[in-house]
């Protein structure tokens, strides 16, 4: 794909024997149990979530009440790096404590496959600093990749796209919400139950669609936007902006991870050209939920003209508009429309067609064969166990490990893949960079942000701007880098790079 993209994931802690209050404390003790190269000190500098990209900053952000218990006082501001524990990554990436969860942050990626594997290496990051913490304390820890803890307390998975600045925010807005509305439709987690009203206990498509009720806001915690609207572009601020996408559910399926941000790509290219689409949702933060509470997919959206329109056809008004701009464009994008139009067309048959692939269907037939044998209603305790089960990382016990076992799911990475982006970043972006500072001089290093990296070199405090290193592949300027013998000849490759350096 032809922009920067990543993923940051809050996975879901248990600790035998420890209660809510005790979260932020091991989530924080769990991250420390991180091995391989790594080192602290994240730059916070540039960062301000408060920061609206339609041109204003907000007083503060909304905070769940349930959420609170969670959250570093105000008055404690300086404790920030303590309470998240923040570790920079040999693989370019991120890991670190987010309000008594576990997050980890890919690298930059440009490939979808890419992104895949260093999603994947996250997850078995995250399940290896438990194995440790396990080994120091003897007591059962359990790590799920998902969205909610069953009483009302949602956490996020998060997509970044990079994109040009020249999108005037409202029509980006207007323009975003249908398609992120829809797209849970191959994109879902499922989820059983409803939790945020006393509506009979179902199987959902979406785990995150019972958590938004705004259309578009610079909140991520409360009062939940379908378009984020944070304006933190890492980037050079006059030229781009980063899309902060916070509706979507944390997947276990890689095809679904790829589609998720392939088609997201392919729709911001689009507005990116200039197309708009025609019509809007008359009352998206209904149709989101409906849409969620309706396996059958049957449900109707009605459109600013009065008409309605299924999910499935709206996707279908994206996708059509992709295939005429870019067919042909990439292997990799062809890829994308192709498993857009066979997804959207199997959808239209049956959910048994996209088990293979799609995660809320691949959960949704495993937990109602095992219903209708025991007999059980989707408000049954042990449903719920289920499908806490299907997002569990451990390979030994997790029900997505045991599809990949029966090979009853598609694979895009090999495991070796995987393993790989453990310790590596991305060859071709600026994430290689910053992974190859935290390998070869770790002592150097005074703080590391995404886009700079700050180094002591000879005595004197030097930083390496990355800002404008987000366009160009970066292969052959990274394999000068790793050529390098030393930290002298890092600093010359970087004052000769164009655009870059001090």
């Amino acid at each position: 794909m032809n922009r920067l993209f990543g993923l940051e994931t809050e996975y879901g802690i248990a600790v035998e024997g420890k209660g809510a209050s005790d979260l932020i404390q091991e989530s924080i003790k769990l991250v420390s149990c991180v091995g391989g190269d790594f080192v602290t000190g994240w730059n916070y500098g540039p960062e301000d979530s408060r920061r609206d990209l339609r041109g204003f900053t907000v007083d503060r952000l909304s905070t769940n009440p349930d959420d609170a218990q969670f959250d570093i006082p105000t008055d404690k501001k300086h404790r920030v790096a303590d309470e998240r524990n923040d570790h920079i990554l040999g693989n370019g990436g991120r890991l670190y404590n987010d309000h008594g969860h576990p997050e980890y942050s890919t690298p930059e990626c440009s490939s979808l496959l890419d992104l895949v594997a260093h999603d994947k290496a996250g997850e078995r990051i995250v399940w290896e600093c438990a194995l440790a913490r396990m080994d120091d304390i003897r007591t059962p820890i359990s790590i799920y990749k998902n969205n909610t803890d069953y009483h009302g307390s949602s956490y996020g998975t998060h997509e970044s796209y990079l994109m040009s600045r020249l999108v005037p925010p409202v029509e980006l807005i207007q323009s975003l919400i249908p398609f992120l509305v829809t797209r849970q439709i191959f994109c879902g987690a499922g989820k059983v139950g409803v939790e945020v009203d006393n509506s009979e206990p179902i199987f959902q498509i979406s785990a995150r669609a019972d958590f938004f009720s705004a259309e578009a806001s610079v909140d991520t915690l409360h009062n939940r936007p379908i378009v984020n609207t944070r304006d933190e572009p890492h980037a050079a601020p006059t030229k781009y902006r980063r899309l902060h996408v916070i509706i979507g559910d944390a997947n276990m399926s890689e095809w679904t991870t790829a589609m998720k941000v392939g088609t997201t790509s392919l729709v911001v290219q689009l507005l990116e050209d200039g197309w708009r689409p025609y019509f809007q949702l008359k009352n998206p933060i209904r149709d989101l939920k409906g849409i969620s509470r309706d396996s059958s997919l049957t449900y109707s959206c009605v459109i600013t003209d009065g008409h309605q329109l299924s999910a499935i056809d709206i996707q279908r008004r994206f996708l059509s508009e992709a295939q005429c701009r870019f067919e042909g464009k990439s292997e990799e994008i062809d890829w994308v429309l192709a498993e857009w139009h066979k997804v959207l067309r199997d959808l239209s048959d049956a959910i048994a067609a996209v088990s293979d692939r799609v995660d809320w269907a691949a959960k949704y037939q495993l937990l109602e064969e095992f219903r209708k044998q025991e007999d059980l209603t989707w408000g049954d305790p042990f449903m719920q166990s289920l499908d806490l089960s299907y997002h569990d990382v451990d390979p030994e016990t997790g029900l997505y490990h045991g599809l990949v076992e029966a090979n009853a799911i598609r694979r895009l990475v090999s495991d070796e893949r995987i393993e790989s982006a453990m310790t590596c970043a991305p060859s071709n972006t600026r994430a290689a960079i910053r992974g190859a500072f935290v390998k070869r001089f770790p002592s150097s290093i005074r703080s590391i942000g995404w886009n700079g990296i700050a180094f002591e070199y000879e005595g004197e405090n030097r930083l390496f701007d990355m800002n404008t290193l987000v366009e160009d592949n970066l292969e052959d300027f990274n394999n000068e880098l790793n050529v390098a013998t030393s930290l002298h000849d890092v600093v010359d490759v970087i004052t000769r790079k164009p655009n870059a350096g001090e």
